[in-house]
């Protein structure tokens, strides 16, 4: 009979499993929210995804699923969090969607983990080595040449205001993967995904309404329509619920910019669901840009666990010597 994993290998395993689980349910969520779109408009549509989120949230809480205890704890910290994401990076990530395709817009989230790199080394202090460097270079240089690439489409068709939304996005999830695990160590992962839910459900929903054009009865009906029911449903429970309390577990477990490598399985992913399921054209220096950007996200994390690993390395070197 063959030797059974430990707990402790199992626990090592799980944070992985997360991330994958996270990366490919975000990664069709570009897709259905391109289907959405077609019918609502961002916050209308970002308001019907946060109340399914929010009510799902509530079900696994009733009956017992899950433990939220936030009331006796500092809310400043949570709402730092949602400012960022839902409240920030969800409208500059759904407009952007809106004005590009899913293929492009998952390429542009890529590059989160190189705003987690950035980040880390201004407000964490983790200066990144010289590959680092290089890497990310090659990622910004990758994002460099698919919006050359739009020329005139870009000006004509809002392809390039879509892409500057989409690095607001980027920016916004940079910040909040630096955020949550900081305050990771007083608040579960349920937590900060239940108030972030929450969050979002009021603000989107108070600022839908304002921009719709016709009553309560209007707005609440159209979420009755096939289309609309099958794309937020998915983005409320999959995408808004189980992916990021995956997200939030997996920030918890892993340091934030090696967490944030699975952004290139999201990547691949929308790229998949753009291109072979919705038809969107995907040509030869989009391609190029594409492969430059995964690339750069590759070696940016690879070389910095590298750095990690040899600086604990040593750290516990010098330790020993002292010691002896």
């Amino acid at each position: 009979m063959g030797k059974s994993n430990s707990p402790g290998e199992e626990n090592k395993i799980l944070p992985y499993l997360a991330g994958l689980t996270f990366s490919i349910v975000f990664g069709f969520s570009f897709m259905f929210s391109q289907d959405a779109l077609e019918y609502l408009n961002p916050f209308h549509l970002l308001g019907f995804r946060f109340i399914i989120a929010s009510f799902t949230m509530t079900l696994l809480w009733g009956l017992g699923f899950i433990e939220i205890n936030i009331l006796s704890k500092a809310k400043g910290p949570l709402l730092l969090v949602a400012l960022f994401q839902p409240a920030l990076y969800f409208p500059f990530e759904v407009t952007g969607i809106q004005m590009t395709t899913s293929s492009q817009a998952g390429l542009m989230i890529s590059l989160i983990p190189i705003a987690v790199a950035i980040f880390g080394a201004i407000f964490l202090k983790e200066i990144p080595g010289k590959i680092q460097l290089l890497f990310i270079i090659l990622s910004v240089s990758g994002v460099g040449v698919i919006v050359s690439f739009q020329g005139e489409l870009a000006s004509t068709d809002g392809h390039l205001l879509g892409l500057l939304l989409l690095m607001g996005a980027v920016i916004s999830a940079g910040l909040y993967n630096i955020v949550s695990r900081s305050i990771s160590v007083n608040y579960t992962p349920v937590e900060i995904t239940f108030f972030m839910c929450y969050t979002g459900a009021i603000v989107f929903n108070i600022i839908g309404l304002r921009l719709h054009n016709g009553g309560l009865s209007d707005y609440v009906s159209m979420f009755t329509l096939t289309e609309v029911l099958i794309a937020v449903t998915y983005l409320g429970v999959l995408s808004s619920v189980v992916a990021f309390f995956m997200m939030n577990f997996t920030l918890s477990k892993l340091p934030a910019s090696q967490a944030a490598i699975f952004a290139n399985l999201t990547t691949v992913v929308s790229i998949f669901a753009g291109v072979f399921l919705r038809d969107e054209p995907f040509y030869g220096p989009q391609i190029i840009g594409a492969i430059m950007i995964i690339l750069g996200v590759w070696g940016t994390n690879y070389f910095g666990i590298k750095e990690r690993n040899k600086s604990n390395t040593n750290r516990g070197e010098n330790y020993e010597k002292n010691f002896n």
